[in-house]
């Protein structure tokens, strides 16, 4: 039975064979062969947000929320450069599989000023109108003030945080995922000895607290950013400053990317409503409440940063095969990262289950935190079933460059399904903070049904980038 779940003999009819098709052991080591390094830093980097919220977990619940309400501000900031960068791996993915290396370096050059161009923007505004925007966000008053703070340190960071970005989405397309994992693990290892330097005073640093955990994280950013720039600087390299490539924008290259990127920012758009709109009806239960549900929300990403890795896999594989002018090949890669995320999913469920108390006990203290946390973790365990399978075939339609259904399907869920739920759960219902879980619950499940309807009919194959 398992023996035929996981080969890959049974994951495609004859109608759908093209070439030769490999062995089960090959297709699973390619996709592994991508998937690990961005696996591997997107956990990494998934625990170093976790650290630096137990780290500023020390000042105190307030310091907790007041760091957490500045992430959908934030993210909403960052959501053109990553609509951007949608376009950027998809692009550049079609082209190694064209074997097209100047084409993909005008790709990613002229994207670096795009990328540089508006995130100078986002800063600026960002800084400015940093209270209006957390206030309007939902920051209580006990912790406004810390939010204020840590919110415009960040905003200068955000120019490093989007080039890195940028080439990081440009070197996943290329299939050199080792490259964002070196980068970003070491700016986030340079943000943690920050962290313990700054938010407590530590030798001669002065202690700094929540500002001090802002510093640290523009530190690491622009560690990230100078490391991601001297990658493009050899010689030899399918991704290079020394290849053939223009840096004046191209109309060719501006529609293509408004085509994919166009849709990547609606669904962003869609994406930090519904994020924005939940996480505001979250702080309105109050600042232990909002500080438990950060606190489950970290340990949930530990799950989705194991599936992000392989949806930058499975997004790879399917621009570079389809690129190649195999579909079929698309879809084997794409089955077996579930596959893959299938027996982690296993793993993390029962970690979930039994660990739940001592997960949340890392964060804070707090009894009533503890508590309700520990209830919390509970829904994890059954959402991490259904996040690690959408995230990868989410990850496939985007790299076949089918962006706009993906925005659909976020705006039918993120956007309208999970706000509502939310709203319905916590107050006319009365269940408070565990009725927003069940609404994520329903929204993960929601959006793996309609993505991967959508996987199954095909029609990204024959989508042109």
């Amino acid at each position: 039975m398992l023996e035929t779940f996981f080969s890959v003999s049974h994951m495609l009819k004859s109608s759908q064979k093209i070439g030769n098709i490999p062995d089960s052991k090959t297709v699973y080591q390619n996709f592994f062969q991508i998937a690990w390094p961005s696996a591997v830093e997107s956990t990494l980097v998934g625990l170093v947000g976790a650290i630096d919220t137990m780290m500023v977990g020390g000042i105190g619940t307030a310091a907790i929320a007041a760091v957490g309400i500045t992430n959908q501000p934030k993210f909403i900031l960052l959501a053109a450069i990553n609509s951007l960068n949608v376009g950027v791996t998809a692009i550049v993915a079609r082209r190694k599989g064209e074997n097209n290396q100047e084409s993909a370096n005008s790709c990613l050059r002229q994207c670096l000023l795009l990328s540089a161009f508006i995130s100078i923007f986002m800063a600026v505004m960002g800084f400015l109108y940093a209270s209006e925007i957390l206030i309007f966000a939902g920051a209580e008053a006990d912790y406004l003030d810390y939010a204020v703070s840590y919110f415009r340190i960040l905003m200068v960071s955000i120019f490093f945080q989007a080039i890195n970005l940028t080439i990081n989405a440009a070197q996943r397309g290329a299939g050199n995922t080792r490259i964002s994992m070196r980068t970003n693990v070491t700016g986030n290892i340079v943000n943690v000895i920050f962290n313990y330097l700054l938010i407590n005073g530590v030798w001669f640093f002065p202690k700094l607290g929540v500002q001090g955990a802002a510093i640290a994280t523009a530190l690491g950013a622009f560690v990230a950013c100078c490391m991601s720039v001297a990658t493009l600087l050899k010689r030899g390299s399918f991704l290079s400053f020394h290849t053939i490539g223009r840096w004046k924008l191209s109309k060719a290259l501006l529609l293509l990317l408004f085509s994919i990127s166009g849709s990547a920012l609606i669904e962003q758009v869609f994406m930090r409503i519904g994020f924005f709109t939940y996480a505001k009806l979250v702080a309105a239960l109050g600042t232990t409440a909002y500080a438990t549900h950060l606190i489950c929300m970290n340990i949930l990403s530990l799950s989705f940063n194991f599936a992000d890795g392989f949806g930058v896999a499975a997004s790879s594989l399917m621009g570079q095969s389809l690129g190649a002018k195999r579909p079929d090949m698309a879809t084997l890669y794409v089955k077996a990262g579930q596959r893959i995320v299938f027996c982690i999913s296993a793993v993390l469920c029962v970690c979930f289950i039994t660990g739940r108390y001592f997960l949340v006990s890392l964060f804070s203290q707090e009894a009533e935190v503890i508590e309700l946390g520990a209830i919390i973790v509970l829904f994890i365990a059954g959402i991490t079933w259904l996040q690690t399978s959408q995230v990868v075939i989410s990850g496939s339609l985007r790299g076949a460059g089918d962006t706009r259904f993906v925005a659909l399907s976020s705006l039918i869920s993120v956007t309208l399904f999970r706000p509502f739920l939310a709203w319905l759960f916590c107050y006319p219902l009365g269940f408070g903070l565990i009725g927003a879980w069940f609404s994520l619950f329903a929204d993960q499940g929601i959006r793996l049904i309609l993505n991967f309807w959508r996987f199954s009919t095909g029609k990204w194959a024959s989508i042109k980038v």
